[in-house]
């Protein structure tokens, strides 16, 4: 690389979002529309998890909001990212919830007494994260939450378009209307202006 500037955050999430949603749609988009669904009845509601217990979910739920942090902006937690991954565990990452599991179990174990991730101040979850970034754990939850900030919001996650607001994606309408290119313009007698 020519240029050793570190990203900013807005771009880190640019370039997840595509990446995700490239990903999303090449493995499993069909499979995701109907967890999404699911998901994003139940954080519009604010029910009870479907899969997970509730102190392993404020655990999952803080290793999101650690990924995806607040800020100046809001992070997973304002996004809901945590009923996808709810949903996503309990229907087509079922498969997939032994292992996040055993990686939470194994996380928590290395604290004191009866200490869990969520208790942790945000330092402190920070340097633990860091710890186990190569971990196959730690990637699954960390896909796991750019799916869900970046999902349809009508589907579950990216509560009120947060996600897509954030990196300027103008994504609020479907996927046939306009603007998607000229050729789009052209049938809806709209013009192309380039943008």
């Amino acid at each position: 690389m020519t240029n050793n500037k570190e990203l900013s955050r807005r771009d880190f999430l640019h370039s997840a979002g595509a990446i995700s949603g490239i990903s999303c749609l090449r493995i499993a988009a069909p499979a995701l529309v109907s967890l999404t669904q699911a998901a994003c009845s139940a954080k519009e509601q604010s029910a009870a998890f479907v899969t997970l217990g509730e102190a392993e979910a404020a655990d999952f739920s803080a290793i999101a909001a650690r990924i995806i942090p607040t800020t100046e902006t809001p992070g997973a937690t304002e996004a809901g990212v945590i009923y996808f991954i709810d949903r996503a565990f309990g229907e087509e990452e079922s498969g997939s919830l032994n292992v996040a599991r055993d990686g939470l179990d194994a996380l928590n174990a290395t604290l004191p007494d009866a200490t869990r991730f969520a208790d942790l101040d945000e330092t402190m979850q920070d340097v633990l994260l860091k710890s186990i970034e190569s971990d196959g754990f730690f990637n699954l939850l960390r896909t796991m939450t750019v799916f869900g900030f970046f999902a349809m919001s009508s589907y579950g996650g990216n509560k009120d378009h947060i996600g897509w607001d954030l990196i300027g994606f103008k994504g609020h309408h479907g996927a046939w209307e306009y603007p998607f290119g000229y050729y789009d313009a052209a049938v809806h007698g709209g013009s192309y202006d380039g943008e």
